[in-house]
């Protein structure tokens, strides 16, 4: 039985190959229950790590943010739901493409989670791509599309996480990337947020990346992490 406190905490696997996850996976033991697989390593093995872990007892985030006409989204989830993972993604830009996902998932239990604004965008960027909104607008336009047709939740940032659970309601899923410890270097992400705050915030899950898969002592790093959430 996976412990809900340990499973607020999911791991982003995005290094190179099978091997180096493997390798990272046990130095973190006990610590993490959760992983995230995406697509820098879906194509050095990912999908059979998926199916290892979930033979260990892992709880596995697909995260493959799908995005096409019905007919392949509708294929892609169910052939991705049959490997038995927990979370997959989806971008959440209409209802056609989320209502395909909720057919290709079928009767599986699999949660389906729409990407609402990816976090290393901000207004900028959204404007380039022809969008007026502010991005926590956009999230909140997505979210509540994303509700109305019926997913599990979505992907926002501890910013939006707030406001996103007052709009929707307490069983759905809020699952944040753009983790940061406090002073921590933000790289590549514009809208992040400690782990403490996106779980105050209304967050169900928080996913961290190189706070832990680049620390010298990645175990050490994702108990600092689940302290910084206790408040410890």
């Amino acid at each position: 039985m996976h412990d809900p406190d340990l499973d607020q905490v999911i791991v982003a696997l995005d290094v190179r190959t099978a091997h180096d996850a493997r390798v990272l996976i046990d130095r973190l033991g006990d610590s993490v229950t959760f992983y995230k697989i995406g697509l820098e390593l879906l194509f050095s093995g990912g999908l059979e790590l998926a199916r290892a872990l979930k033979a260990d007892g892992k709880r596995v985030f697909l995260d493959l943010k799908f995005l096409d006409i019905g007919n392949t989204v509708e294929r892609a989830v169910a052939n991705a739901a049959d490997l038995g993972v927990d979370f997959l993604t989806l971008h959440g830009h209409d209802t056609k493409t989320l209502k395909a996902a909720i057919r290709g998932r079928g009767t599986t239990q699999t949660k389906l989670l729409s990407v609402t604004v990816l976090t290393s965008l901000d207004a900028y960027d959204l404007d380039e791509q022809g969008i007026s909104l502010k991005p926590a607008d956009l999230v909140m336009k997505r979210a509540r599309l994303a509700q109305a047709a019926g997913l599990d939740g979505v992907i926002a940032s501890g910013q939006e996480a707030s406001a996103v659970r007052a709009a929707t309601s307490p069983a759905f899923l809020i699952v944040t990337p753009g983790i940061r410890m406090p002073g921590g270097d933000a790289g590549d992400q514009t809208r992040i947020t400690t782990p403490r705050d996106a779980i105050a915030a209304g967050a169900n899950h928080i996913v961290v990346g190189r706070p832990i898969t680049a620390a010298n002592d990645p175990k050490a790093a994702a108990d600092a992490i689940h302290a910084d959430i206790a408040g410890r």
